[in-house]
């Protein structure tokens, strides 16, 4: 980008007024247009054609990544960055998960559904797909905490609040990737389960990718254990526990599940938190 800066000056009366006027600044490779012409080829060396230009390019992944709604707390948070040596080593598969997940999107439009423990990097791992595919694909994405989400619904039933129900489910439904954090962080009631399944069969019909993080392992919940017979002393709560085990079982056909077990990086001020 170029700029350019003129400046004049008028005498009125005996008062002196100093003008500047700056021009606009202009891409030297597009001169502007939008479009850069491509080398003509051997075989047809009068042939012009031309591409959109790296700066419209840029314009457009500024915006995306904009619109995807990552919280400040995660946003230094990329694939390169995120560690798997060391005492993490035993993350490496997750994050050769993730790498592939954006490698092959969307060839393989599969989402991703990340388990793991407090602090071991889900959601860096789950924003930094969303921005190599914004960067590297123009994909349009948006990123959305389980709770908050739910929060932003309850909050459009209020008379007071000027925004639908429809217009905050709207982009969830609508957007090609959706990163959703922390799934089964709240309490379920009826509700909480109707309107998980609303959102994930609505994006599961349409066919789009959604890219999910959890606190909770993989497995049924306490009632079908015991219609089943089985019994476990100091049971924990299972994703079927917190979503149900109908929406469980389409989890498993919409994402490819990967459990993430390693150290908390939250205890040793290595994530979530400002570079």
């Amino acid at each position: 980008m170029q700029s350019q800066t003129i400046q004049f000056s008028q005498k009125k009366g005996s008062t002196r007024l100093n003008v500047t006027r700056t021009a606009a600044e202009v891409c030297p490779l597009c001169d502007g247009t939008g479009w850069k012409a491509l080398p003509a080829t051997p075989s047809s060396p009068k042939d012009r054609r031309v591409t959109r230009c790296d700066c419209q390019l840029r314009s457009r992944n500024q915006t995306l990544l904009a619109a995807a709604r990552i919280p400040k707390r995660y946003e230094h948070c990329e694939l390169a960055n995120f560690e798997f040596d060391g005492r993490y080593r035993s993350l490496a598969p997750a994050r050769m998960a993730a790498c592939k997940f954006a490698e092959e999107y969307p060839v393989n439009k599969s989402g991703l559904l990340l388990i793991g423990s407090i602090g071991v990097g889900k959601t860096h791992l789950a924003v930094g797909i969303i921005k190599e595919l914004i960067r590297g694909k123009g994909v349009s994405c948006l990123f959305y905490d389980y709770r908050e989400l739910l929060k932003q619904i309850q909050n459009s039933y209020n008379d007071t609040v000027k925004t639908t129900e429809l217009d905050v489910l709207r982009p969830v439904f609508e957007a090609e990737v959706l990163a959703l954090d922390e799934l089964g962080a709240v309490r379920p009631t009826e509700w909480v389960w109707d309107t998980v399944s609303l959102i994930l069969n609505t994006r599961y019909n349409d066919k789009l990718t959604t890219i999910i993080t959890t606190n909770f392992p993989d497995g049924q919940s306490a009632e079908t254990e015991a219609k089943k017979g089985i019994k476990r002393l100091n049971r924990e709560d299972t994703l079927g526990d917190r979503v149900g085990d109908r929406m469980l079982s389409r989890l498993h056909e919409m994402c490819r599940f990967v459990t993430m077990d390693g150290a908390d990086f939250r205890q040793n001020v290595k994530s979530a938190s400002f570079p």
